[in-house]
C-alpha cells in the first residue's frame, strides 16, 4: 500500500510514521514542503508519489488561539482538508482525516454517538466540522475519524504542561466539570493503519476507552510520574475563564467501531501510564 501522510511531523503524524508495516510505502509531507491551503501545492505535491491513501494529520489545534483566529482557522481546518479531499477524489485515493469531539455542545448527559447532531460552540469546533463537511461533498472515498483529548510524545499537551507545572513547584487549579476521553496518539495512529486495512469508509469516533476529567487526568498522571505538587484544587469552569467555550461533556462512544469488530483502544489509564513511562 503507498500512503501521503500530511502532518507528518506533529504529535500524531510522528506516530503515524511508525504505525504500518515495512512492506508500506509511506512519504510524509509537512510545512514547508506543503501548505494544505494551498490547492496548486496539494495537486503538485501529492499526485506524483500515487498514493492507495491520503492521511490527513495537518490541522490547527490551538482552541483558544482559533478563536481570535476564524479566518485562519476555517482556511486550515476546513479549506485545507477540502484541498486534501480534492486531490484524493481526483487520483482514486482514500482520504483518512481527523476531526474533533469540540463539534458537540457538550449538553448531551451520555456519550455522543456518531449518528448525533453537532453543534459546536467554539470556532475550532466549527472550522473542523466545516473540513468534514467539504470532505463528504469532495470525496466519497473517505474515512473521518473524531477523537478527543490527544496526548502523545513528539509535541504540547496536557499532561506534559501539567508535570511541567507540577516540577515548577505551582500549585495546580485544574478544570473539574468537563468529561472527555484522553487518547494517546500511539494507539490511535494504529487503531488508523487497522482501520485502512479492513477497509473502513465514513464517519467513526475513536478515543482510548473510558472518561475522566481534566482534574481526574491531572491527578492520574501526576501519580504516576510520581509528583506531588503543592496542591491541585479541583474548579468549575466558569473559575478558569478561558477565551474558547469547551464542551462540558464531550465522551464520543465509539459505537461504529465495535460495530465493524476491531479492537477498542485500550482504557485511557493504561495508555496514560504507558505514555508517562515513555516520557
Amino acid at each position: 500500500m503507498r500512503i501521503v501522510i500530511v502532518g507528518n511531523r506533529g504529535m500524531l503524524g510522528t506516530d503515524l510514521m511508525s504505525a504500518f508495516d515495512r512492506s508500506d510505502a509511506l512519504l510524509g509531507l509537512d510545512l514547508p514542503d506543503i501548505d494544505i491551503t494551498d490547492p496548486s501545492q496539494c495537486r503538485e505535491r501529492i499526485p506524483p508519489f500515487r498514493p492507495d491513501v491520503i492521511i490527513s494529520a495537518a490541522a490547527l489545534t490551538a482552541v483558544d488561539y482559533c478563536e481570535s483566529h476564524s479566518e485562519e482557522a476555517f482556511r486550515v481546518n476546513g479549506q485545507g482538508a477540502g484541498n486534501l479531499a480534492a486531490v484524493a477524489q481526483s487520483i482514486s485515493a482514500r482520504l483518512v482525516h481527523y476531526s474533533t469531539d469540540y463539534v458537540f455542545d457538550g449538553l448531551k448527559p451520555e456519550p455522543y454517538l456518531e449518528e448525533d447532531s453537532p453543534a459546536p460552540r467554539s470556532v475550532y469546533g466549527k472550522s473542523k466540522l466545516r473540513g468534514e463537511e467539504l470532505i463528504r461533498a469532495a470525496s466519497p472515498e473517505h474515512l473521518i475519524l473524531r477523537t478527543a483529548w490527544l496526548f502523545g510524545r513528539n509535541g504540547k499537551n496536557f499532561i506534559r504542561t501539567i508535570l511541567a507545572a507540577a516540577r515548577s513547584g505551582k500549585e495546580l487549579r485544574v478544570v473539574a466539570d468537563q468529561r472527555g476521553s484522553p487518547t494517546y496518539t500511539r494507539d490511535l495512529a494504529e487503531c488508523t493503519a487497522r482501520m485502512i486495512r479492513a477497509g473502513c469508509r465514513g464517519l467513526y469516533h475513536v478515543t482510548n476507552s473510558g472518561a475522566c476529567t481534566w482534574h481526574e487526568l491531572a491527578v492520574r498522571a501526576l501519580d504516576l510520574a510520581s509528583i506531588r505538587p503543592a496542591g491541585i484544587v479541583p474548579v468549575s469552569t466558569e473559575d478558569y475563564p478561558l477565551p474558547a467555550p469547551r464542551p462540558a461533556n464531550s465522551v464520543l462512544a465509539n459505537t461504529r467501531l465495535v460495530r465493524d469488530g476491531l479492537p477498542p483502544l485500550r482504557p485511557w489509564p493504561e495508555a496514560v501510564r504507558d505514555y508517562i513511562g515513555d516520557m
